[in-house]
């Protein structure tokens, strides 16, 4: 009597420590916990924005109006990306600008299509050139102060960034209101005067 009720006692014991010892659940379990940081790629869900980094991101210092924000966009990736649009708390209305010559004066405005970043590549974002515009700011930006960012692609995907604040006079970039008829502002950058239209 008594070793029948010792024997399916062991058995039991036996049949749940060989459960409890499988080698195969434990690298299953570190991996979705540990991915490989090495292989992101590999990953089916992957979106272009996975492959992009912004590198020194700052935004110009301003009291209110306008402000711009730029940086370096880096694509690690193996295809083009394209940066359609941004927002960011700081701002209601913020568009990807460009500076282009307009008979013979430089001129601000949304640049269509958006900032393509080579695969590989980089997309550089500065005074005098392509960069973050914000318009009706809604609290003043001192040096040091940080201004988050969502960048969106044309895939649908998004990369959040954080800019630093930071004075600067480089370029005389003043990013305020102007006088032209247009109701746009003007930037004078090394004695040209740059209309937003």
């Amino acid at each position: 009597m008594f070793l029948r009720r010792i024997a399916p006692a062991v058995i039991l014991v036996a049949m749940v420590g060989a459960c409890g010892s499988q080698p195969a659940a434990q690298p299953e379990t570190r991996a979705a916990v540990q991915p490989d940081a090495a292989t992101p790629a590999a990953t089916p869900a992957v979106t272009a924005g996975s492959a992009i980094s912004v590198t020194d991101p700052w935004v110009k210092g301003t009291e209110s109006g306008m402000t711009a924000a730029f940086g370096t966009l880096v694509n690690n990736g193996d295809a083009d990306v394209t940066v359609v649009s941004a927002t960011s708390p700081l701002s209601p209305d913020v568009e990807l600008h460009e500076v282009v010559d307009s008979g013979g004066k430089m001129v601000m405005r949304a640049k269509e299509g958006g900032f393509v970043i080579p695969a590989h590549g980089t997309h550089q974002l500065e005074p005098g050139g392509d960069h973050i515009m914000l318009m009706g700011v809604t609290k003043q930006v001192k040096p040091g102060d940080e201004i988050t960012f969502t960048l969106t692609f044309k895939d649908g995907g998004t990369l959040d960034f954080t800019a630093i604040g930071k004075e600067f006079a480089g370029g005389k970039e003043n990013y305020q209101p102007g006088t032209d008829h247009s109701g746009g502002h003007s930037e004078s950058a090394g004695g040209t005067s740059e209309d937003h239209g």
